[in-house]
């Protein structure tokens, strides 16, 4: 298990989040997916957190990230969900006409702590083989 540190903590805090578009529409195709990735890897470097793995699918998104426990998982998946709902619907304007907002307000969240990690990483690598 590797720890990571900053000045006051050391800690290991691993999450598996999955969200979707509004009615789970296919929505993440043609360019809007590889977009979504690089709003995501912006966020994380902005907040400071790591993404460990991330596949995109037409219909949801999973992610494994690696979070310091005084960021919030919550601000994290605000954070990427508000700023790729913004940023895309201004580049694909055709997501406006299909979708009334890009995100529907949930998501699921769970904890890596029971599982390997290895072992979570190879599940999300493997959804596009589904």
């Amino acid at each position: 298990m590797k720890y990571k540190s900053n000045r006051n903590i050391v800690f290991s805090c691993s999450y598996h989040v999955v969200f979707c578009p509004k009615y789970r529409r296919p929505v993440l195709v043609d360019g809007v997916d590889e977009r979504f990735k690089e709003i995501a890897w912006e966020v994380a470097d902005e907040l400071g957190f790591e993404i460990a793995e991330m596949e995109v699918m037409p219909d949801h998104v999973h992610l494994l990230l690696s979070i310091d426990p005084q960021l919030s998982i919550h601000r994290a998946i605000k954070r990427i969900k508000g700023r790729s709902s913004h940023d895309l619907r201004e580049e694909f304007p055709w997501l406006k006409s299909r979708i009334p907002t890009l995100w529907t307000n949930s998501y699921f969240v769970s904890t890596v702590g029971g599982a390997p990690l290895a072992q979570v990483r190879k599940y999300i690598e493997r959804q596009k083989e589904v």
